[in-house]
């Protein structure tokens, strides 16, 4: 037997061939299956989309906002797939059919029960890397908003009810109630 064993490095052809209606994200190879959102969660989701999509219409933004299921294919490896809560992304070169090809500029992760450490820890470091400029965590157990802009190395935590100013967008904010 051997002494060292191996584990199973999955790709993105492992994550297209899962049942449907089964969702996963891939990170460095490894599989992490997602549960299905609650309520909150998906109320969470709805709103943030709509205030973003709404201020970059009325901005005449470049930006597109995509709200989850939509894949993100944060490198060229085939070993990394996200799903992120919402993406926007202002380099239409990236969008394609299948998704996001490269970091998207600003990325919000809505905080599951379960999801704790992929959103906290994970994917903090995962998005860094990849060269996401902004990224959100929305806890809504603590009510509370992480911001972590990357390019300018800060970290700042909101409560729900305050305005949490936009990074990447000068003069636009967001209150999550």
């Amino acid at each position: 037997m051997d002494a060292l064993r191996r584990e199973n490095v999955y790709t993105i052809n492992d994550i297209y061939a899962l049942p449907d209606g089964e969702r996963a994200e891939l990170i460095d190879g490894k599989i992490y299956y997602m549960d299905p959102p609650n309520t909150k969660h998906q109320r969470l989701v709805s709103d943030l989309h709509y205030q973003i999509k709404d201020f970059i219409r009325k901005n005449n933004g470049e930006c597109e906002v995509f709200p989850a299921p939509f894949a993100v294919f944060l490198n060229q490896e085939d070993t990394n797939y996200v799903e992120p809560d919402i993406s926007v992304i202002c380099d239409e070169n990236k969008i394609t059919d299948k998704g996001c090809n490269g970091a998207p500029d600003w990325i919000i992760e809505i905080v599951s029960p379960g999801n704790k450490a992929m959103d906290y820890f994970t994917k903090l470091f995962k998005y860094r890397a990849a060269d996401v400029r902004e990224y959100w965590i929305v806890d809504p157990a603590k009510e509370t908003v992480m911001v972590y802009r990357f390019e300018k190395e800060t970290m700042e935590e909101y409560s729900f009810g305050e305005d949490v100013p936009v990074g990447i967008y000068d003069g636009f904010s967001i209150k999550i109630q």
